[in-house]
């Protein structure tokens, strides 16, 4: 994957992120199927497992932002700084909740991101990982969906 080198984003290791990000997707699509597989009694867990995997990943969608408010001073900075820290109160809330509504609200805060991700990173100079981000998005939201359907 080759994409121009930005002053914000001169980053050399675009196909090993790209891997990385891919393989960080694997357990939203592993603990989805499980749920589906597992015997009732084991649900609690394995939803538990995938909202605290979402969790972390919302929270850490949310770490790009204040990295991007660090590294660049922009008319967005202080945006950047509160959607960084509302992605993980918010996804800290979803792990709190049941899994029927918890790995849904999940879901969405996943979108969300997305679609945020989409209005600031072009300020930043990183549009270019906005198709990795949706592809990302993708498998991560419909993972919960799907898994909220099973509990």
């Amino acid at each position: 994957m080759n994409h121009p080198a930005s002053s914000t984003a001169n980053f050399h290791n675009e196909e090993l992120l790209e891997r990385l990000a891919y393989a960080g997707g694997l357990p939203f699509i592993f603990l989805a199927i499980l749920l589906w597989l597992v015997d009732e009694e084991l649900h609690p867990f394995v939803s538990i497992a995938l909202a605290a995997y979402g969790a972390v990943i919302v929270s850490f969608l949310g770490g790009i932002h204040w990295g991007i408010a660090f590294i660049k001073s922009t008319e967005y900075q202080r945006q950047h700084l509160i959607w960084g820290i509302s992605l993980s109160l918010l996804s800290w809330l979803a792990v709190l909740m049941p899994a029927f509504s918890g790995l849904p609200f999940l879901g969405f805060l996943l979108i969300a991101s997305y679609l945020i991700d989409r209005k600031f990173y072009p300020h930043a100079g990183i549009k270019h990982w906005l198709t990795l981000r949706f592809r990302l998005t993708l498998i991560s939201s419909i993972s919960c969906f799907i898994a909220a359907a099973a509990t």
